[in-house]
């Protein structure tokens, strides 16, 4: 029998029992060095679809393909070694039925190495979560402003204000938990709502302008280093890295335009002959 590889990486488990605890860190990442510099600060590491709107520059979530989230699965993989690696499931590839979503969940973390797949968890995903977790794939439910239904809401706005709409993310809520769901993602909510679920369910609850009543937190990660000049109202900015780029490439184009760049300790020289 061949030898199992012992790994350190944060399990299921470990997620799990962070309930009530000390809150998670999730941030996203969609490449290896970013992944390689987040690792250390991170619970969690999201290969979300925002890669769509951030990196390919999408208007939303919707184009996202397959093949873009294992894409940058594989690459997030190459650099995490610790955290605890989830890959969205892209729209269109779980609403069908549960055995599409089982055969694409099951091709994400075959040809990625993930440890989970996250799936938007509506009225109909119930189903496909507890289908999944059946079959031997942890799933990360989310619930509240659901970006991939950005095209019935008519724009991403915050849920749970109304009464019904309040009641509806309750409900999908439970029913990811009851599903299996080991976390849930709760998007764009008011806070005492955020709480009453955080409180009613059995998994750890993982906000996004949903207040720091959840289990965790998690944050894109463009957004938290002030890449963009708009970030939603719930981003906290701990850098100004689009400025620091800018004065970058900016002084990098004056020196090329001067002749001061290359200078002699850039440049290689002639060998000189030995002896």
């Amino acid at each position: 029998m061949s030898k199992q590889t012992r790994t350190t990486r944060k399990t299921v488990k470990d997620i799990a029992a962070a309930k009530g605890g000390t809150p998670l860190v999730m941030l996203t990442a969609y490449d290896a060095p970013t992944a390689a510099l987040l690792d250390a600060h991170a619970d969690i590491l999201l290969v979300g679809d925002s890669v769509g709107m951030v990196v390919h520059g999408l208007p939303s979530t919707v184009g996202v393909t397959m093949e873009m989230m294992i894409l940058h699965g594989q690459a997030v993989m190459r650099g995490a070694e610790q955290a605890f690696v989830v890959v969205d499931m892209p729209f269109g590839s779980y609403e069908t039925n549960p055995d599409q979503a089982f055969l694409n969940a099951a091709r994400i973390m075959k040809e990625t190495g993930c440890q989970a797949v996250k799936i938007e968890s509506g009225a109909y995903a119930a189903g496909q979560i507890a289908h999944l977790v059946e079959r031997g794939i942890p799933v990360m439910g989310h619930v509240g402003l659901r970006p991939q239904a950005v095209n019935i809401d008519g724009g991403f706005r915050a849920k749970g204000r109304t009464e019904d709409e309040r009641e509806r993310v309750i409900a999908e809520a439970r029913a990811a938990d009851s599903a299996g769901a080991f976390c849930i993602v709760i998007e764009g909510v008011a806070e005492d709502l955020a709480a009453e679920i955080t409180a009613e369910v059995s998994c750890p609850t993982i906000g996004i302008g949903a207040s720091a009543a959840c289990d965790g937190q998690v944050l894109v990660t463009q957004d938290m280093l002030g890449l963009f000049d708009w970030t939603p109202k719930f981003v906290r900015r701990y850098a100004d890295l689009a400025t620091e780029i800018s004065k970058a490439a900016a002084a990098y184009a004056e020196d090329v335009r001067a002749r001061r760049f290359p200078g002699s300790a850039e440049i290689y020289s002639l060998r000189k002959p030995a002896g």
